[in-house]
C-alpha cells in the first residue's frame, strides 16, 4: 500500500492534502509533514495543505489557500480524519483521485486508495513510514522541517508518550527524528506554554468540575465562561487534558459552547468512549475522542452515558 501511495505521488504534478476540523499537532504535523517531505524530494510539484487555520497552531505552520480550479485534475490525500463529515475543506472530492492516510477505527472507507493503520500512535507516525519505504523505493530523503513536524504530530497524539498508544516502534521513530536539525525546546514551548488567561481558565476547571462515584468527571464551559476569561474554543484544546491526573479518575467530558453549537472533548484512562463519541456526530479513539451536541439537554444525555459506561468498567 505504502509504494502504491507513493507511485500515485509520482504520477501527479498537483497534490492536495486536507486533515481534519479543529487540527491538533498530529493533523498539522501529518499533513504539513507529508507536505514538505512531498515537496523537498519532488521541487517541480505543486503541493498544498490545506484547511481552516487554528492560530493555537502557528507555531508548527499554517496551510494554504487556494482556489477550486486547482482540484482539477489533483491526486488529493486526507491525513488523520474518519470520517468525510470531519474532513476540512469540503472541496476534498474534487480532485481526480483519493488517498485515505489514518490511524482511527476505518467506519467510514472513504477514498479510491485507504492506508488505515489502528495499530499506529498517530499518522505522524505513519508518515515517517512513508518516508522509510520512499527512502528504499525511490531515494526520498527527509528534511528538517519534516522530521519536526513529524515529532511534533506523535507528541501531541501521544501525550508526550505517555499514552498506551506509544509502542516500541513510537519510540524507535522518534529516535531517529531528534537527530534531525530542529530545535525540540522551542517546539515543546509552543505545545505546552499557555497565557496567563489559560492558567486561570485552567484553574477554573480545576474548581469547578463534578466527580460521581464511578469516576467520570465533566464540566460545562459556556460561552459566558469563556467570554469572563478571554478565551476562545480552541484555546480549550489545550486544556483537555487537565484532569488526567486527578486519582480515581475513570473518564471525563468537557463541553464548550459556540455560538450554533457545543463541542464534547471526551477522554478516558480505561474506559471505551469513541462510541460514545459516535453516537453524537463524532468519533476517533478508544480513549480520545470529540463529538458535537446542539443544546445542554443533549450534553446531559452524554453526561448520563459516560456515567454510565465508567460504572459499567468499574
Amino acid at each position: 500500500m505504502k509504494r502504491k501511495i507513493i507511485e500515485e505521488i509520482e504520477k501527479y504534478d498537483t497534490i492536495i492534502i486536507h486533515r481534519h476540523v479543529r487540527p491538533d499537532p498530529n493533523a498539522y504535523g501529518s499533513q504539513i509533514g507529508l507536505k514538505t517531505l512531498i515537496s523537498s524530494n519532488y521541487p517541480e510539484k505543486k503541493v498544498y495543505a490545506v484547511g481552516e487555520h487554528d492560530s493555537t497552531l502557528s507555531f508548527l505552520a499554517k496551510p494554504d489557500t487556494i482556489d477550486d480550479e486547482v482540484f482539477s485534475g489533483a491526486l488529493v490525500i486526507v491525513t488523520d480524519t474518519a470520517n468525510t463529515e470531519r474532513i476540512d475543506d469540503s472541496r476534498y472530492n474534487k480532485g481526480d483521485l483519493l488517498i485515505k492516510i489514518d490511524h482511527h477505527p476505518n467506519d467510514d472507507q472513504y477514498g479510491d486508495i485507504l492506508w488505515v493503520d489502528t495499530s499506529a500512535s498517530s499518522v505522524s507516525e505513519m508518515i515517517y513510514d512513508l518516508f522509510e519505504e520512499g527512502k528504499e523505493y525511490k531515494g526520498w530523503k527527509l528534511s528538517n522541517e519534516a522530521a519536526r513536524l513529524l515529532f511534533a504530530g506523535i507528541v501531541g497524539d501521544t501525550g508526550r508518550f505517555l499514552f498506551p498508544s506509544a509502542t516500541e516502534k513510537t519510540f524507535e521513530i522518534a529516535g531517529h527524528l531528534i537527530r534531525y536539525n530542529f530545535d525540540r525546546n522551542e517546539l515543546f514551548d509552543g505545545m505546552y506554554e499557555k497565557e496567563h488567561k489559560l492558567l486561570k481558565l485552567q484553574g477554573y476547571l480545576y474548581q469547578n468540575y463534578t466527580f460521581d462515584e464511578n469516576g467520570a468527571v465533566y464540566i460545562k464551559l459556556t460561552k459566558e465562561i469563556l467570554e469572563q476569561f478571554n478565551a476562545t474554543p480552541s484555546d480549550t484544546s489545550l486544556l483537555v487534558g487537565s484532569y488526567g491526573d486527578i486519582k480515581g479518575i475513570c473518564a471525563w467530558v468537557i463541553f464548550v459552547e459556540e455560538d450554533s453549537q457545543i463541542r464534547v472533548r471526551l477522554r478516558s484512562k480505561g474506559p471505551v468512549i469513541n462510541e460514545l463519541a459516535k453516537k453524537y456526530n463524532g468519533g476517533g479513539h478508544p480513549l480520545a475522542s470529540g463529538a458535537t451536541v446542539y443544546s445542554w439537554e443533549e450534553a446531559d444525555q452524554v453526561i448520563a452515558e459516560l456515567k454510565e459506561i465508567c460504572r459499567l468498567y468499574r
